[in-house]
């Protein structure tokens, strides 16, 4: 029978909540980033240059944030500790503000003030600024180029997030998938292996998340993950809870699975098996719903705007993401290792997966609602474009789930059988294959003797089976071993033939397993692009911080580059793109200026002119002109650009894409 893949159709309704799942979802993976907290402000503030000494420095926070005894330090011009180390809590209603104390008789000069703290989120946020007493002056301060969260640790923390939201779509999703489409998949060997691989995977990845945790928000040493006082501190944390009540939780789930996989399958009263579905059903659900939890109670969820809408909208959208991919594996899994799967459980899996589309659909948009930032982040920010390739490859996955379910709606189309009585009347015809194979010519024999290598079936059973029906058909017990070991080849190679033949003869079941094997794949590599964005910068955080840097400026370490990045839109062809300016040592006298124009894509942008100019509005300098020259496509640079006086410059950055397309970039930065 000749198949052809099935049309594509309109299915009106099917694709509008399709579309809009992939928008939601999207949206919503992508904007819980953004509620990391942020340093609104500062007491003295950033660059500033006082009389004399301040009792104390606050620091103003964008949300609640967890503070420890050295999450803010004041260091002097010599790198001493110039603060008495005790943090205090000013925080009053919505305002989230923290301080700490300096010591008496602090002399004049630059200070430097480092802080490092753990947003509501879970997520550890740090940074910098400097401010002087009497008149700036040199600073031997070093200040670490790692940022918060990253490095070896990072990564590891990173790894074992990603294992943890994999693990627990496969252990929910697997289970589910048993109990609803396939009851009969609880007493098969390989679904069993993968949803107990998950329980071990997600459990696994829980220990090292709480184990990383301390160096994670900390000092990113690995070393510290076996230090017992900072797991201490993480306990007493709102993160560290989170993650042992989804320790505790799972050993509920490893007693789910231990009867979902035991004694579920040893009963044959369909009234008894009814009962225990019903309540393994609840029972993993509640389980369940507790281990989605743990992420929104703990994570983004949790903060924000509605909260209490917030977290079970969060929990509702775990939950379908773990129906639907956690189901595709085992689904995927049951179609290559258990050939036998009814294709009954295939049509229920389609029908649970659409629902978790629904799901997806409404809880992604709520959550876009909530947190999602402007459209012009989406093109002009290395989070925007990285979301734009997770929405590509969330297309391609519906598109290729929506080809999935064509393909079992032609198996539905089919008269049903039963497989298992198939399979055994061409067990039986093969045997009888063989036995008129065993009069066969020679170049027969090696041919099964090459198909059965392939194959790598045990020999030594292979021959054991062989003695058993020569022994049930009367043979002779003496038999040649040579003899038992070429019938022992034929037989394999007769089996690996039939089951060849079985697949090439049910089309429709040999689509349907191509087509979940790429949506898989697909998945795995979305699932790797969301646990990247996870670590990126958002474009709403970026964009605000964009503003809010334009109005009072970043801050200029002594002997530290000014690094400035300006998207730009001309309007005209190859219009679109982002100026990135350093400004080296970023202090008084001669500088270095190297500007870099590049596309949206972070490739160079050759452009036909850029312009610069420096004005110091607060003494009425400027503005200054600087003509960097052209040291290569997309790079220009100009030596001994000159800074008379510190304070807060504007640089003015023109660049001219065309004969008539051109615009000018702003922004403020103190220079010290």
């Amino acid at each position: 029978m000749t198949t052809t893949a099935p049309r594509l159709g309109t299915a009106l309704a099917r694709l509008l909540i399709l579309a809009a799942a992939l928008l939601g979802t999207l949206l919503a993976g992508a904007a819980p980033a953004s509620a990391h907290a942020a340093l609104t402000g500062s007491d003295p503030k950033d660059g500033a240059v006082v009389a004399t000494a301040p009792k104390e420095v606050n620091l103003t926070f964008s949300e609640q944030v967890a503070m420890s005894a050295d999450s803010i330090r004041v260091l002097d011009p010599a790198g001493r500790r110039a603060d008495t180390g005790e943090i205090r809590d000013l925080c009053s209603g919505s305002i989230v503000r923290y301080g700490v104390e300096l010591r008496a008789g602090l002399p004049d000069g630059t200070y430097t003030v480092a802080w490092q703290t753990v947003s509501a989120d879970s997520h550890p946020i740090a940074g910098a600024f400097t401010f002087s007493i009497g008149a700036p002056s040199a600073t031997s301060v070093a200040l670490p180029d790692r940022e918060p969260g990253g490095g070896l640790v990072g990564a590891l923390y990173g790894i074992a997030r990603y294992l943890s939201y994999a693990g627990f779509a496969v252990l929910v999703g697997g289970g589910a998938f048993v109990l609803i489409c396939w009851p009969r998949g609880a007493g098969v060997r390989p679904v069993q292996r993968t949803v107990v691989r998950a329980w071990l995977t997600l459990t696994g990845a829980t220990l090292v998340m709480l184990l990383l945790r301390n160096p994670y928000t900390g000092s990113g040493e690995l070393s510290d993950a076996f230090d017992l006082a900072g797991l201490k501190s993480v306990l007493e944390t709102k993160t560290g809870a989170a993650l042992t009540s989804r320790l505790l939780l799972l050993g509920a789930a490893a007693l789910f699975v231990a009867v979902l996989f035991g004694a579920y399958t040893r009963r044959t009263d369909p009234k008894e098996k009814k009962d225990l579905v019903f309540g393994l059903g609840i029972g993993g659900t509640v389980v369940a719903t507790g281990i989605a939890g743990t992420w929104a109670l703990a994570e983004h969820a949790s903060t924000g705007i509605q909260p209490g809408i917030a977290m079970p909208v969060d929990i509702l959208h775990l939950l379908a993401v773990a129906a639907w991919l956690g189901g595709l594996t085992v689904l995927l899994i049951a179609l290559y290792r258990a050939p036998s799967v009814e294709r009954t459980a295939v049509e229920r899996f389609s029908k649970v997966a659409f629902t978790s589309v629904a799901v997806l659909a409404a809880t992604g948009l709520y959550q876009s609602w909530r947190q999602v930032g402007s459209w012009s982040a989406l093109t002009g920010t290395r989070y925007g474009q990285l979301l734009l390739v997770k929405i590509g490859l969330m297309g391609v996955l519906v598109g290729i789930a929506w080809i999935s379910r064509r393909w079992t709606q032609r198996l539905a189309d089919l008269p049903s059988k039963d497989l298992s009585s198939a399979d055994l009347s061409s067990a039986e015809k093969e045997t009888e294959g063989v036995e008129e194979g065993e009069a066969s010519e020679a170049d027969e024999t090696s041919e099964a003797d090459e198909a059965s290598e392939a194959d790598a079936v045990p020999e030594a059973d292979a021959v054991s089976s062989v003695s058993e029906a020569e022994g049930a058909s009367g043979a002779s017990p003496d038999v040649d071993p040579e003899r038992a070991t070429q019938l022992a080849r034929q037989r394999a190679a007769v089996a690996t033939a039939r089951r060849k033949r079985e697949r090439d003869a049910d089309p429709e079941r040999s689509g349907l397993r191509r087509s979940v094997l790429t949506e898989a794949a697909v998945a795995v590599v979305l699932l790797a692009v969301t646990t990247v964005l996870t670590t990126t910068e958002p474009g709403r955080t970026e964009e605000e911080a964009g503003r809010s840097t334009s109005a009072s400026g970043p801050a200029a370490v002594p002997d530290r580059p000014v690094d400035v990045r300006l998207p730009f839109d001309t309007g005209g062809v190859d219009g679109k793109g982002v100026v990135r300016l350093s400004l080296d040592p970023g202090r008084t006298g001669a500088n270095g200026l190297h500007i870099y124009v590049e596309r949206p894509d972070g490739k160079p942008l050759d452009v036909p002119e850029v312009k610069v100019a420096l004005t110091l509005e607060a003494k009425d300098v400027g503005p200054l002109p600087v003509a960097p020259d052209r040291i290569q496509a997309g790079h220009w640079s100009a030596s001994g650009v000159q800074i008379p006086m510190p304070g807060e410059w504007r640089i003015q950055v023109t660049v001219r894409t065309s004969d008539i397309d051109q615009t000018t970039l702003d922004k403020n930065v103190k220079i010290g």
